[in-house]
């Protein structure tokens, strides 16, 4: 998403994969793999795992995948949206390879929601190899999961040869299944919808298509966030650290043109709320709304992109109606 400007920082922090990886990695791999590493972790569902590998550790040679905590909540499928914990290192060195454990910003609330990672299964992802994310096809949310075996089974012909890890490297990640929910690509808001509060720009809905964002005429951009809840749901609330899936339209105010839309990709998308993973005014006008509500958002620049140059939206006001159709 365009609009998610913590994005691509947010998967540096959390990705040291990325580094390890020469290009996106696709497909997947069926478990079954036994393994004589006696990799053993420490730490229940939830907690930071501690990781330990004996020195001479023999990584298997094909993707290995061990349970070990079932949860009892929906399953994660192939489309299905997740949030993950997750932690990885080398076997050889215990050099870390990421994780959300590792994110946590030294000058939030003790209470502050930890950023995590919510992600498609069965899209490319910038945060762990693909196979590796496949593991968690199958799985119920409150699980907790190892996912272990060599570099060359796990990322293979995609592996930086400049990372610093040799194919018979062995590679170990814990991962936990903090939510599962799978939603219709096509899902969006449904019920009557309000009309614009005075100064609000006017939505006109398509079924199953961007809408129709008309700013009003003669009107100053507002300098503050804006919002109004066209259409409210009957969901569940949304509270920070959750991850939100939605349907979005942008435009700019300054001259009504559309710069993003989730209806313009592969339909509905999500991504983890109240954490800064977003501009500050997705942060601040979506907590607290429902699922099932339609939003519209009125974003000045200093709680959207500005500072941002190569943004090309950092002096802009942007204005975005979001159907929120699930969270996870």
């Amino acid at each position: 998403m365009n609009h998610t400007k913590n994005a691509r920082r947010l998967a540096a922090a959390l990705a040291v994969p990325v580094l390890l990886l020469t290009a996106a990695a696709c497909g997947s791999e069926d478990a079954g793999g036994s393994s004589d590493a006696k990799v053993t972790v420490k730490g229940a569902f939830g907690e930071k795992p501690e990781i330990s590998v004996p020195d001479d550790a023999k990584p298997a040679d094909k993707l290995v995948v061990k349970t070990l905590t079932e949860g009892t909540g929906e399953k994660a499928e192939k489309g299905s949206f997740v949030r993950l914990d997750f932690a990885g290192q080398t076997m050889k060195d215990n050099k870390p390879l990421g994780g959300t454990w590792a994110t946590q910003d030294k000058t939030a609330k003790p209470d502050a929601p930890r950023r995590q990672m919510v992600q498609q299964l069965g899209q490319p992802s910038q945060e762990m190899p693909a196979k590796v994310l496949d593991a968690v096809i199958g799985q119920k949310a409150g699980s907790r999961i190892e996912v272990e075996g060599t570099a060359k089974a796990l990322i293979g012909d995609q592996l930086n040869p400049q990372a610093g890890v040799k194919p018979e490297d062995g590679l170990v990640w814990v991962i936990d299944v903090v939510g599962a929910k799978k939603v219709d690509a096509k899902s969006e808001a449904k019920g009557e919808q309000a009309k614009p509060e005075e100064g609000m720009p006017e939505v006109k809905p398509n079924a199953q298509k961007a809408a129709e964002i008309v700013i009003p005429k003669d009107t100053k951009a507002p300098t503050e966030l804006k919002e109004q809840v066209l259409i409210k749901g009957d969901g569940a609330e949304i509270k920070a650290g959750d991850g939100l899936i939605a349907q979005y339209t942008g435009v700019k105010w300054e001259d009504g043109k559309k710069f993003d839309s989730s209806w313009d990709h592969a339909g509905a998308t999500a991504f983890q709320i109240g954490t800064g993973s977003v501009v500050q005014g997705w942060d601040k006008g979506l907590v607290g709304k429902h699922v099932g509500d339609r939003v519209e958002l009125v974003i000045p620049p200093k709680l959207g992109y500005e500072g941002q140059a190569q943004s090309g939206l950092d002096k802009n006001t942007l204005v975005f109606v979001v159907d929120i159709v699930g969270k996870v």
